[in-house]
C-alpha cells in the first residue's frame, strides 16, 4: 500500500477507492507521442513566442513558432542528461532530441501526475537506461515500456495537489534568486566596462583553451571534483585543470563554472589557462561570463568550440584592477550562491522536502494479475 498514515485524507481515499491496489500499464499505452522538429541555433530568438526544449535540463531558446500545446511532459534523448523529466504547461517546440508525452486520456492519467511519477524514477532512467557511449542516449523503445501506475483520478489529483505546493514553493524561491543574480550581472557589466584608455585584447591573446579529457564520468571516487559541461558531476584521484573557468563545451554548451583548486575537466568541458602575466584567471572567469557564450553555439546537439570565440576582444586593465572588480564580483557571487544559508539553501531544503514527499506518495500496491 501507499507509504503514509492511513488516517490522512489521502490514505482514507485510498483505501476507499483502490483497496485492493491500482492497474499498472506500460508509458507507450496510455500517452501519446507529440510532434518534434530539430531547430538551428541560429533559428532560435532570444525574445520568441514560445520555449524550445531540446536534450538540456533548460529551455534551449525560444521560437516564433510552436509545435505542440501544453500539458506535456518531455525526456532528454541525448547527451548529458539523457533522460531528464521536464514539464511543460504552455505552448511549445519540442527539439530533435527528446522524447515528448501527453496522457491519451486525462481521465485516467494525468499528465502532471506523470510527471512526478517519472520525476521520482529519474534517477533510475538516467542511470539505468541510458547507454553510456561517447554520447549518452536513451531509447525511446525502453522509455514506452516504463511501467506507470494508475489510481483512481481523484487520487491522482490530490497527490498532484500536495506535490505542487512544493513545486510552487521551490518556483517562488527561484525566481527571486533569479532577480538577485540579474541583479549582479547588471553591477558585473558596469565593472567590466571600459573606455578606450583600456587596452582591448583577443581571449586567444589573453588565455590558451583545450578540451577536457574522456568521454565518459570517471567512476572512482577520490579528492578531486570531476568537471563536466554544467559543473561537478563526480569525483576522482587525478586532475588536469588547476584554478580556471572551464567552458561547456558538449551538451550545456557556453556555461561556464570556476574550477577552484585542483580538478579534472572531462571532454565536455573546455579548460580556460589565463596568461598569468596579462590577466587574473578568475578575472577571466568573470569576463566569460559576461561574454554569454551560448550565442556561439552551434548544433542540433549543443557544441561550442573554442575557436569561434577565441577572437572576441576583452578589456585587460592592469592586473590590479582585475582583483579589484574580483574581489567586488566574488562578494555579489557570495550572496547569490552561498550554499551554507540564504536562497539557495532554502531552495535545496524545499528539494529534499518535495522528493520526500513524492516518494511516499507513488508508491503503490499493484493489483494482482497486472504486467
Amino acid at each position: 500500500m501507499l507509504k503514509y498514515d492511513d488516517d490522512t485524507k489521502l490514505g482514507k481515499m485510498i483505501a476507499e477507492l483502490c483497496p485492493d491496489g491500482v492497474e499498472y500499464l506500460p508509458l507507450g499505452q496510455v500517452c501519446d507521442t507529440l510532434k518534434k522538429g530539430t531547430l538551428k541555433t541560429d533559428q532560435l530568438q532570444e525574445n520568441g513566442l514560445y520555449p524550445v526544449i531540446n536534450s538540456g535540463r533548460d529551455f534551449y531558446g525560444r521560437y516564433e513558432s510552436f509545435n505542440n500545446e501544453g500539458n506535456a511532459i518531455t525526456i532528454a534523448a541525448r547527451g548529458e542528461y539523457a533522460g531528464f523529466i521536464t514539464y511543460i504547461s504552455e505552448r511549445f517546440w519540442a527539439g530533435g532530441l527528446c522524447y515528448p508525452y501527453r496522457s491519451k486520456n486525462e481521465n485516467k492519467l494525468s499528465t502532471r501526475f506523470l510527471y512526478h511519477y517519472l520525476k521520482g524514477n529519474e534517477s533510475h532512467i538516467m542511470n539505468s537506461m541510458v547507454a553510456r557511449g561517447s554520447i549518452p542516449a536513451l531509447n525511446k523503445a525502453d522509455v514506452d515500456k516504463i511501467i506507470i501506475p494508475l489510481p483512481p483520478l481523484a487520487v491522482q489529483q490530490e497527490i498532484v495537489r500536495i506535490l505542487d505546493s512544493f513545486t510552487e514553493l521551490t518556483a517562488e524561491l527561484t525566481a527571486e534568486l533569479t532577480a538577485r543574480r540579474k541583479q549582479y550581472e547588471y553591477y558585473r557589466d558596469q565593472l567590466l566596462t571600459f573606455g578606450d584608455e583600456v587596452p582591448k585584447l583577443a581571449l586567444g591573446e589573453v588565455c590558451t583553451f583545450k578540451y577536457g579529457k574522456g568521454n565518459n564520468i570517471p567512476s572512482e571516487h577520490g579528492k578531486y571534483p570531476v568537471y563536466g559541461c554544467n559543473g561537478i558531476v563526480s569525483t576522482t584521484n587525478t586532475f588536469n585543470s588547476e584554478d580556471s573557468p572551464i567552458i561547456g563545451h558538449i551538451g550545456s554548451a557556453g556555461v561556464v563554472n570556476w574550477g577552484a583548486g585542483k580538478h579534472f575537466v572531462t571532454y565536455n568541458g573546455t579548460i580556460c589557462s589565463a596568461n598569468d602575466k596579462l590577466a587574473d584567471s578568475k578575472y577571466i572567469y568573470h569576463v566569460l561570463c559576461s561574454l554569454r557564450l551560448q550565442r556561439f553555439v552551434k548544433g542540433s546537439q549543443p557544441f561550442l568550440s573554442y575557436g569561434d570565440f577565441s577572437r572576441e576582444k576583452i578589456s585587460v586593465p592592469p592586473i590590479e584592477i582585475q582583483k579589484n572588480i574580483v574581489s567586488i564580483l566574488d562578494h555579489f557571487d557570495t550572496l547569490c550562491d552561498d550554499l551554507t544559508s540564504g536562497l539557495p539553501a532554502e531552495i535545496a531544503a524545499r528539494q529534499k522536502q518535495y522528493e520526500y514527499y513524492r516518494d511516499k506518495l507513488l508508491t503503490f500496491e499493484q493489483q494482482k494479475g497486472d504486467i
